[in-house]
């Protein structure tokens, strides 16, 4: 029977010994670990085989199961983000500021680890390897707790990152996995502040909102994206498709994957047509506002239905498309301004002026010029990885890489100083 409190309590001694964990060290577990990834390959296959059959019978759709799938090209990413991770700086004990005060006390602003970090996540197994490689080597300890949905694919992968973390001589229980999926461990989970200094919930709006209301600890939130690109007037209307191109189909279901495109009115007769004819070929079916219709008309078999209430306010997660045409930059940065989740929104243009001004405009965690959103990776942004995609405004936005799971501390130095 999992008690949650005594991994907890583990949990907590272990960040303790993990703030003294030297670089080297832990840079031996992440090569270890991505040679394990290599060489236990087929056993970490076998257990995501059935987690994916156990989907197929469960009736779960196309995109949850690309979710949950792993190949051995996603194996491999894997263990390159880690080698990655592995070259980067160690961020534990980087001073930030220093500085020497007129009497005499010398002060520095000095990065430590978060401490333990409790992660909820769904679907994406990829995960669980990358949360425990980036806290570990930000000096952190994690308690895992995934979807259901890939239970044996996340048992295997805890067992290898814990066979490596011995084999490395790592504190005991620097990485633990909740592998019941009864719910109430959740509800359970959420409550230990005593122990479990920051929570990161990867899902759905459903556990964004209920880790952000049931919560004791703070929550690091983000993930959801309803993400834009807006084609200005001005922009290279070819290239532009290939854009657009890659930000819906290349993965799109994932948070960065592009949900609506903003079409200038002036270039929409143009550039329309070639985009549908393309994407259509790909898969993609579109939700077209009215003056989209005007000018593509509606042919379910084609892909074109009418935008429907509610459909700008999706985050689609599949083959899916929103179309709308603007007047201009300004409605569409009001258009974006209410519907984006702040995750990851983008303009395709020439015009150097509109690019700045949507720069300023937009306060989403990644704001794109003339690039597709699938850029937002902690990998793509050379953070060797990525722990969750913030979209708050406190302690780090974006990917979350090594810094953003550290904090700091101040550290003052006397010589027997004495405050008059």
């Amino acid at each position: 029977m999992i008690s949650l409190e005594d991994m907890g309590k583990k949990a907590k001694q272990a960040a303790r010994s993990m703030a003294q964990v030297s670089g080297s060290q832990k840079n031996s577990f992440l090569s270890h670990l991505a040679g394990e990834l290599h060489r236990q390959e087929g056993r970490i296959l076998a257990a995501n085989q059935l987690d994916i059959e156990a989907g197929r019978k469960a009736g779960m759709s196309a995109a949850l199961i690309d979710r949950l799938l792993l190949n051995e090209k996603r194996i491999a990413a894997m263990a390159a983000d880690l080698l990655s991770l592995m070259e980067m700086p160690d961020p534990v004990g980087q001073i930030i500021e220093q500085k020497r005060m007129a009497n005499g006390l010398q002060i520095r602003r000095q990065r430590v680890p978060l401490g333990v970090v409790a992660a909820i996540y769904e679907a994406r197994p990829n995960v669980t390897v990358d949360i425990s490689g980036l806290a570990i080597k930000s000096g952190n300890v994690v308690l895992l707790r995934g979807g259901k949905e890939t239970l044996k694919s996340n048992q295997t992968l805890v067992e290898i990152i814990q066979e490596s973390a011995r084999f490395c001589e790592l504190p005991d229980h620097v990485v633990q996995f909740i592998d019941d999926p009864d719910r109430g461990f959740v509800n359970q989970l959420v409550k230990l502040d005593q122990y479990i200094d920051i929570l990161i919930p990867r899902g759905g709006n459903h556990l964004q909102d209920f880790c952000k209301r049931e919560a004791t600890m703070p929550v690091m939130l983000g993930g959801i994206g309803i993400c834009h690109l807006f084609v200005d007037e001005s922009a290279d209307l070819e290239r532009s498709v290939d854009v657009v191109f890659n930000a819906k189909v290349q993965r799109p279901s994932v948070c960065n994957a592009l949900d609506t495109v903003l079409v200038h009115e002036k270039v929409a007769k143009q550039f329309l047509p070639v985009m549908v004819q393309e994407l259509h070929a790909a898969g993609v079916s579109f939700r077209l506002d009215e003056m989209s219709q005007k000018i593509l008309g509606l042919n379910p078999n084609l892909g074109l239905e009418p935008a429907l209430d509610g459909d700008f306010d999706r985050e689609w997660l599949a083959l899916i498309l929103g179309v709308k045409i603007v007047n201009g930059l300004d409605q569409a940065l009001e258009h974006i301004w209410s519907h984006s989740t702040f995750h990851s929104d983008g303009i395709l243009t020439e015009n150097k002026e509109n690019a700045n001004q949507f720069l300023a405009a937009v306060d989403s965690a990644a704001v794109y010029v003339n690039a597709s959103t699938r850029f937002t990776d902690g990998s793509q942004f050379g953070l060797g990885g990525e722990v969750a995609i913030s979209t708050q405004r406190l302690h780090a936005r974006g990917p979350i890489g090594l810094e953003g799971l550290t904090t700091y501390k101040w550290i003052v130095e006397g010589d027997y100083t004495v405050r008059p």
